[in-house]
């Protein structure tokens, strides 16, 4: 497998410091740099996921899945 490069970025931006606090005590991570990083990587990794359910979702109103309904064919 390929390893990818990472680039690094430095920006500044203003940030609500109870909202940098709350979000550092949930991710549980130590510096400013890390929370932010953190956090665009989990608002990426859960905007992909609720992407990937719709598309999901989206398969089963096709009737892909309705052989899961009895429970006899997966037994």
């Amino acid at each position: 497998m390929e390893r990818m490069e990472t680039v690094m970025e430095k920006i500044q931006v203003e940030v609500d410091a109870a909202v940098l606090a709350d979000a550092a005590k949930e991710l549980g991570t130590g510096t400013d740099e890390e929370t932010v990083s953190t956090a665009l990587r989990e608002a990426v990794a859960m905007v992909r996921r609720v992407k990937a359910l719709e598309e999901l979702a989206a398969i089963a109103q096709t009737g892909a899945f309705d052989e899961l309904l009895d429970k006899s064919n997966y037994r």
